[in-house]
């Protein structure tokens, strides 16, 4: 499956949720049920810059494919940022490189976001990009 297409099934999966609050609160909950950062991840290199929240990224690759995973200090975050890391895990870093997110805007949620918390989820994907990057390169 592409990052297209899985971005798609995201919004789909996600649509189906006709209230966009419901919807924003079943992302929220989707990431209570993942597991947390152990202490040793939550480094300064691991941390996004540009989050007014506390949050981190760690990235990884397994058999010339990405994987992320996250955590934050707020529930909000965590389960914004869990969204964006589901859809660039198992994906080749060229296409990760090369596929911006519409997850927030397909699903109406960039409209009840705060500039800042848009910032800090620009700020996730450029973390994205980089570790992409430096494995393309």
């Amino acid at each position: 499956m592409t990052l297209a297409e899985k971005q798609q099934q995201l919004i789909a999966d996600y649509a189906i949720i006709e209230d966009a609050q419901e919807r924003l609160a079943a992302i929220v909950d989707g990431a209570r049920r993942s597991p947390p950062l152990a202490a040793t991840e939550r480094t300064e290199s691991n941390r996004v810059r540009g989050c007014i929240s506390q949050a981190w990224v760690v990235a990884e690759q397994r058999e010339g494919l990405c994987y992320f995973r996250s955590d934050a200090d707020s529930p909000l975050v965590r389960g914004l940022l869990k969204l964006l890391c589901d859809l660039y895990s198992d994906a080749l870093p060229r296409e990760i490189a090369a596929t911006e997110p519409m997850l927030y805007e397909a699903l109406g949620l960039a409209r009840d976001l705060s500039p800042t918390r848009l910032n800090g989820l620009r700020s996730v994907r450029a973390k994205i990009r980089e570790y992409a990057d430096s494995l393309s390169a």
